[in-house]
């Protein structure tokens, strides 16, 4: 998942579940904290994610860490750079996913609709991570945090009366090095959107959307 803000309503799972368990694939279970694959490690199959929630990260030559993504439901991960993976991904809960050979989307190989979906996913990727990139060039923390937020109500929010409860598997040093922040920063502006009623902190790990209008508007820089 990247922070982008569509205009139109965004598909959320390239590759359905039911067609992802009928095609000739494996199954996964990964525990909280274990490593589905390592930066460098040869990248032989892709996975799309059926239920927890993965995260990507890479560490930079001066030893800073950068989250580059984090994978939910519906999200494909592990598109390699030559025949390595270049992130690290490791679960931040417990996480169940469906492999694929990478060569059913290099050489056609198998299933041509299930080939057909895996590149649509592949360049949706890389169309959704450059406007992530612009995101973290453009945008100010309020409108980062804010954009964070309302994509994470918009995949994966749950309707607790007339708000939306979102849970965060992530820590607020994984948020703020996923979007070019620290994590002062981060809860500083989180506190900022409890103290505008635009949300509350049910505690470390869930955040209530009260305005989904107000924060979206705020993501935008919209008065």
């Amino acid at each position: 998942m990247y922070v982008t803000i569509p205009t139109e309503p965004a598909e959320r799972a390239p590759l359905s579940i039911e067609s992802a368990t009928a095609a000739p694939v494996s199954t996964r279970d990964v525990k909280c904290g274990a490593y589905l694959f390592h930066e460098g490690d040869e990248a032989v199959r892709i996975y799309l994610v059926v239920s927890g929630v993965l995260r990507l990260t890479r560490v930079m030559e001066d030893g800073r860490r950068q989250v580059i993504a984090f994978g939910y439901p519906g999200d494909i991960v592990g598109y390699p750079i030559g025949d390595q993976h270049h992130t690290d991904c490791n679960a931040l809960a417990p996480s169940t996913v469906v492999s694929y050979r990478r060569d059913l989307l290099e050489n056609g190989a198998g299933d041509p609709e299930l080939h057909r979906t895996l590149l649509q996913s592949a360049l949706r990727e890389i169309s959704n991570m450059q406007d992530h990139f612009m995101m973290l060039g453009r945008k100010s923390a309020t409108e980062k945090v804010s954009s964070f937020l309302s994509v994470l109500a918009d995949r994966v929010g749950t309707p607790v009366g007339s708000y939306t409860q979102v849970a965060l598997p992530m820590s607020r040093s994984d948020i703020a090095d996923f979007l070019g922040l620290t994590t002062e920063t981060i809860s500083r502006t989180l506190t900022q959107l409890r103290k505008c009623r635009i949300i509350a902190l049910e505690n470390i790990h869930t955040v209530i959307i009260l305005k989904p209008e107000a924060l979206l508007a705020m993501a935008q820089n919209e008065d």
